[in-house]
């Protein structure tokens, strides 16, 4: 089973050499410290951020530099900032190669929500709803139950929705599955997590075929 810097690990090895990548708040954020080796990326937060790096260590932050999730953050060598308009203008003209959401919940045809608890407080959709409309290589970041244990891979979303068949992969602290006009198709479990679990552990129509191999983070 993986920990949240698992989850970013595997999914930095979905970034491939010039993407250009955008990383919403939460465990998103942790994927720009684990860039394979031998690629050139560039992250991109909504706030106005192009050429993020990882986070600082302790000791080192500069209160003026943050992400979307208003962390402190690195900027690599020819990092630029600039307003709203335009980094909203990079999503919407689809600038950006791949998006990496957290999300509540996720269905079986990838759909998303990801911003709103009816009765709780809300801070506002922020980028979300752009960069579901806009984007067309979305993959999600998330823990695959909640903290009740109830799955958060569903046949359909019980929370507002984000945006409507916009994913296309999630990857989870028990696997990597995507989106398929069936459903949701297992690819990869996570180190020590049975078939079984995953399928226990998923609400939503789940694709299992022989021998699926464990994730391989190294």
């Amino acid at each position: 089973m993986l920990d949240k810097n698992g989850i970013a690990k595997r999914i930095a090895k979905e970034l491939e050499d010039g993407y250009f990548v955008n990383l919403g708040i939460g465990i998103p954020t942790l994927v720009a410290n684990y860039i394979p080796d031998g690629i050139a990326v560039e992250f991109q937060s909504e706030n106005g951020v192009l050429g993020m790096g990882p986070f600082p260590y302790e000791g080192e932050e500069d209160a003026d530099i943050i992400n979307a999730g208003k962390q402190t953050i690195t900027t690599m060598p020819g990092a630029s900032f600039f307003d709203s308009a335009t980094s909203f203008n990079m999503i919407r003209g689809q600038h950006v190669d791949l998006t990496i959401l957290g999300a509540m919940e996720v269905a079986e045809n990838g759909d998303i929500a990801n911003w709103k608890i009816p009765g709780k407080m809300v801070k506002g959709m922020g980028g979300a709803m752009d960069l579901v409309a806009s984007a067309e290589n979305i993959i999600v970041a998330m823990m695959h139950t909640n903290r009740a244990g109830a799955s958060k891979l569903l046949s359909k979303c019980s929370l507002p929705l984000t945006g409507v068949k916009c994913v296309k992969k999630v990857v989870t602290n028990l696997a990597v599955l995507s989106i398929t006009e069936d459903g949701f198709k297992l690819l990869e479990r996570a180190p020590g997590v049975s078939v079984e679990e995953i399928q226990k552990a998923t609400e939503g129509k789940l694709i299992i075929e022989e021998n699926v191999p464990e994730m391989i983070l190294d």
